[in-house]
């Protein structure tokens, strides 16, 4: 196995596609086509990190966070970031970051908050835009059986609980070859009519170019007439945040114990009690100030997220408990789940859940 094979492996579970712009995610050091030896998966990547990697034998670090967020000009080790990356090529190990594609994961950061809280009946707290894109063909009409199948093997028609969704309409096609064409039906220079099926599928728009490939193979004609537009409505399954609920209410203070317990932190920040029990709760790890209006929305009783400065905490403005957990503290897990989903998928290479704490926040 490569380290290639593994990127892949990451990558059809979790879509770069869905990664914010901002962002810098994917391979980020290193070769994909040297032979895998181990994988150390953590939430950063430092010097630390890449002496464990040594001294477990790994060549492959899957990182939440990206070591190169800002562009480097220049590599002489003045920075952590500097001598963290002189330090991995020199060793030839390659570091991947997944960071916003896994937060915009249904099975990704805050779904994972959500089984470290126990949370139930868990959705999406802020669905992601521009994820959905709708494929409308034109088959002859003794083919379109076929071709429906492949399009959905290959991941269209797919729209939340339900597979193999598609719109069929029955009409008449025309088409007239040129000198240099070579037409499967008909003749060059004669208008040919064709009885045809129109056929319209939705689909996740990192599956574009698989269902654009089998579009073309299971379709007979030597050019294909097809298009493909963004759609505007809500992907319940892809986005930031989840909003889940607590099986039994508990009062404020008996929340921020069972968030304490339950996330491993010394320390909370919160806006005043509002006397009423928390049953709903939203999530967002890591900065999460941005989803305060989105919690109120989703009617969450409580909105757990970190690094909220002194100002965020007015936008409680009385109905919803805001709580600051820490930013290392709300995303802490993920590294257990990075290696829950690798571990499913590769059985025959070492995968080790980095030992090295990156908190580099302290407490006094």
């Amino acid at each position: 196995m490569q380290i290639a094979d593994v990127i892949s492996i990451i990558e059809k579970e979790i879509p770069l596609t869905y990664a914010e712009d901002f962002d810098n995610v994917g391979l980020l050091v290193g070769n994909k086509n040297e032979d895998l030896k181990g994988i150390l998966v953590t939430l950063d990547t430092t010097e630390a990190v890449v002496d464990e990697a040594i001294a477990k034998g790994c060549n492959f670090i899957c990182s939440f966070h990206p070591i190169i967020f800002k562009g480097l000009k220049s590599l002489t080790g003045k920075t952590y970031v500097e001598r963290t990356v002189l330090k991995a090529i020199k060793n030839n190990i390659a570091i991947y970051a997944i960071h916003t594609a896994l937060d915009n994961s249904i099975i990704g950061v805050n779904k994972m908050i959500c089984n470290q809280l126990n949370l139930k009946n868990t959705e999406i707290l802020i669905q992601k835009k521009n994820t959905l894109k709708k494929l409308t063909t034109y088959v002859p009409k003794n083919e379109a059986e076929a071709l429906r199948t492949a399009l959905f093997k290959a991941g269209a028609g797919d729209i939340e609980n339900y597979s193999n969704c598609s719109f069929n309409i029955e009409g008449l096609g025309t088409f007239k070859g040129n000198e240099q064409s070579n037409p499967v039906k008909g003749e060059r220079n004669v208008l040919r009519y064709e009885e045809e099926t129109k056929i319209s599928v939705i689909f996740q728009k990192h599956l574009e170019t698989p269902i654009i490939a089998a579009l073309h193979k299971n379709h007979s004609y030597e050019t294909v007439a097809y298009e493909v537009i963004s759609i505007e409505n809500k992907n319940q399954t892809i986005g930031i945040g989840m909003v889940g609920e607590l099986e039994t209410p508990l009062q404020e203070d008996a929340f921020l114990q069972y968030l304490k317990a339950h996330m491993q932190t010394s320390a909370i920040r919160h806006s005043a009690f509002l006397n009423k029990k928390i049953k709903r709760v939203a999530v967002l790890g890591g900065s999460g100030a941005f989803g305060i209006n989105d919690a109120k929305r989703a009617k969450a009783d409580a909105y757990v997220t970190s690094d909220l400065k002194y100002h965020d905490f007015f936008s409680a403005e009385n109905n919803i408990l805001l709580a600051d957990i820490g930013h290392y503290e709300s995303e802490q897990f993920t590294k257990n789940g990075l290696v829950a989903i690798l571990t499913k998928k590769i059985h025959n290479f070492a995968i080790s859940l980095s030992e090295t704490n990156t908190n580099p926040v302290k407490y006094f």
